[in-house]
């Protein structure tokens, strides 16, 4: 059964190349960062800030696909950690299936952030994760 999770922290830090996102358990003290790209941790950043780019970035053209293709974004799970690589799923409703995308678990976060979606991690994952 998977786990709720929200966007606990973001840290950015512009001398190094990878970013860090902190994601804590909705009923429970468990949390755990996933390390993710600069430009992926702006486009959250500016997601949780309310800050609107000009123009459309990466994670608005999914959302508008979804939706112009008659779907909604019901939730995102991160569903696999391999080799230390997390794996998400954007799960997508639509005519009343579910569909799954696979993707990177930091657009998937950006997505859920954007659309404003529960988070969930596998109990698998977040055991996995806890451990390293």
């Amino acid at each position: 059964m998977p786990v709720q999770m929200e966007l606990r922290r973001i840290i950015i830090s512009e001398t190094v190349e990878h970013q860090i996102v902190v994601l804590k358990e909705v009923d429970g003290e468990r949390n755990f960062p996933i390390v993710i790209g600069i430009f992926e941790a702006t486009s959250i950043d500016r997601r949780v800030k309310g800050i609107q780019a000009p123009r459309p970035l990466t994670h608005d053209l999914i959302t508008a696909v979804v939706e112009q293709m008659g779907g909604e974004i019901q939730d995102i799970v991160i569903s696999d950690l391999k080799e230390h690589t997390y794996f998400a799923r954007l799960r997508i409703r639509k005519d009343g299936e579910l569909i799954e995308v696979d993707c990177r678990p930091s657009d998937a976060i950006a997505v859920a952030v954007a659309n404003r979606v529960p988070i969930y991690v596998s109990e698998a994952v977040l055991g996995e994760a806890l451990e390293e």
